[in-house]
Order: structure tokens, then C-alpha cells, then sequence
């Protein structure tokens, strides 16, 4: 398998591979270069960033939960053979490090986008390991849940396929991504207008666990707590975590608590029993795409739908 030009190599050699016609340096067998994405969120960027000049394979299934989701043998070795590795990183996919590994050891690029967006570290309570009483010793993976961010991330995306791929074809890219850009943008707005519209004392976010970090950094929300004490879903809350979520709910007036779509959500719903009040239980989009003709199907839309159902259950009666 080739891989796609290193820089170091000489400017007349690049012309000779590259030829007068501007193709790609190196090509999976349809004569493209091979693009892995580990999660179908960066999968709908990278998508819209490359068009069709590059073969984009998507490992993580829509509906999936990016902490535990696994990959078949043949798709290992697709990582191991693609010419770019495109990963959330900061731990978020936690059952492909070995692989991710493996294919940095055969010479693939491995681009993990988390670490370059100005990552936030998780507040007391929710360290990656799902323990209680962290102090922020772990970098919070779920950076998309701040659009911003993502307009960040398309930035460090396109350099990096610009660099890797040539002449039109980098062209190309760099049109798609100003256009992306401008759309986040956009959503960026959207949201801000949707969240900003629930008064300030009523900001208040329980979750299935601690996804929402970024957006309340970004929008001047507060998660008072989550239902699973940590920032993956892998974790088990005790019943000491419930009893104490539930007084918190209870002493804050919180109207809903907000579980990932998917995952089953009998564990939000035993709080809300236990808390001995009236909340509701709304289901977000905060992990996973859905299928392209679901209420989540991009990125853009995942986003918009979210804020829409925080907005909707936060907003006083």
C-alpha cells in the first residue's frame, strides 16, 4: 500500500509521482487515497471536506456509542492500510487504541483532532474513569458539542488533507471547507440564540453522563451533575451517586434530566423516580449521528435538534 507523499520528499520527485495531471500521490485501488474516520461525527466533516476525491470509510455504525464500540478484523486491517487516520482521540474511543497504535507502528498518519481544539479538562466529579472527586486530571474528549470548537476542527482537518493530497484536488477541499466553515458558523448562531433564551438561574444540566462540558463553557450553562459520575459510559454510578444526584435535583428545581439517544436510559429514569419529583427524561443526540434520514443525520443537524430540547425542557412554564 502506498502512502500519501511524506514533505521531506523532494519537490522533482513529487512531480513525477504526482504527474501533469494532478492526481493524488497515493491510491487505494479505485486510484483515490484511502480516508479512515474512527467516529461518524468527524466521519459527516471529513465527508464534506473531501467531496469525491477521497475514499472515506467510517468505522463507528450510526446510533453507536463511541466509548465501547468495536470493529470487525477486516477493518482493523483497513486502519493498518489506510493512507490517513482521522480519530476524536483523548481516550473517547476507548476499544480502538491498540489498533490506532498498531497502525502507527506500520507508518499511517493518525490525526487526533481532540488535542489540537484547545481541549478542556473534566471538573470535580467527572474524571475519565468515571470515579467521583476529580480535580481535572483528564482532558473531556466531546468537543463537538461546541460549535466553535468545530469550526476549529474543520480548520485542523483541512490542513491536514491539503497537505496530503495535491494540486485541484487540495483545492477542492480548501472551497469545501470555507463553505462548511461558514455553515458552523452559522449553526454557532443558531444555538447560542436557542440556549441563550432560557434565563440565566435555570441553566442547569443533569446528564447520563458528563458530555456537555464544552457547550456549557461555551454557552454559560452549569452541569450540576450526571446520572453515570464520570465521562464515559462505561462507568456505574452506586447507589450513594444516586441518593446524592438526587438531592441535587431536588434542591435545584431541575426540570429534566437529558440521556444520550443512544443508550438505554432505565438509569435516568430510576433518578427520576428516586428523586421523588416531577422530571422528565429527554433523550439527545450527544455521542452519535443517527441514519442520514434520521432527526440527527449530520452533524449541523445533530446540533440544532439538541439545543432545540434543552431549550424546550429548561424553559420555565
Amino acid at each position: 500500500m502506498h502512502r500519501l507523499v511524506s514533505l521531506r520528499v523532494p519537490a522533482a520527485v513529487l512531480t513525477l509521482v504526482l504527474g501533469a495531471s494532478g492526481a493524488a500521490a497515493c491510491s487505494g485501488d479505485d486510484g483515490k487515497p484511502d480516508i479512515v474516520v474512527t467516529t461518524n461525527i468527524l466521519g459527516d466533516v471529513v465527508t464534506r471536506l473531501v467531496g469525491d476525491t477521497a475514499e472515506v470509510r467510517v468505522l463507528m455504525k450510526p446510533n453507536a456509542d463511541p466509548h465501547s464500540f468495536g470493529i470487525s478484523a477486516k477493518e482493523a486491517g483497513e486502519v493498518e492500510n489506510a493512507d490517513l487516520v482521522v480519530a476524536n482521540g483523548l481516550g473517547l474511543e476507548e476499544g480502538l487504541g491498540s489498533i490506532l497504535d498498531n497502525a502507527r507502528s506500520e507508518g499511517v498518519e493518525v490525526l487526533e483532532v481532540g488535542e489540537l481544539v484547545d481541549p478542556l479538562y473534566y471538573t470535580a466529579g467527572a474524571d475519565s474513569d468515571g470515579g467521583s472527586g476529580g480535580t481535572g486530571a483528564a482532558k473531556d474528549p466531546h468537543f463537538w458539542t461546541d460549535p466553535a470548537r468545530m469550526v476549529k476542527a474543520t480548520g485542523i482537518i483541512e490542513d491536514k488533507l491539503t497537505i496530503e493530497l495535491s494540486g485541484d484536488q487540495a483545492d477542492r477541499v480548501r472551497e469545501a471547507a470555507s463553505s462548511y466553515r461558514g455553515e458552523l458558523e452559522q449553526l454557532d448562531a443558531e444555538v447560542a440564540e436557542l440556549l441563550g433564551s432560557v434565563p440565566e438561574d435555570d441553566r442547569k444540566l443533569v446528564t447520563n453522563h458528563h458530555v456537555f462540558g464544552y457547550l456549557a463553557d461555551r454557552f454559560n450553562y452549569r452541569v450540576i451533575g450526571a446520572v453515570i459520575p464520570g465521562g464515559t459510559t462505561l462507568a456505574s454510578p452506586s447507589a450513594a451517586d444516586l441518593r446524592d444526584l438526587s438531592t441535587t435535583i431536588r434542591d435545584n428545581h431541575v426540570p429534566a434530566i437529558f440521556a444520550d439517544s443512544s443508550q438505554p436510559q432505565r438509569l435516568a429514569e430510576v433518578l427520576a423516580q428516586e428523586a421523588g419529583v416531577d422530571v422528565e427524561v429527554v433523550p439527545l443526540f450527544s455521542e452519535s449521528l443517527t441514519e442520514p434520514d434520521g432527526e440527527a443525520g449530520n452533524y449541523i443537524g445533530m446540533q440544532r435538534t439538541n439545543a432545540e430540547r434543552i431549550a424546550d425542557a429548561l424553559m420555565p412554564r
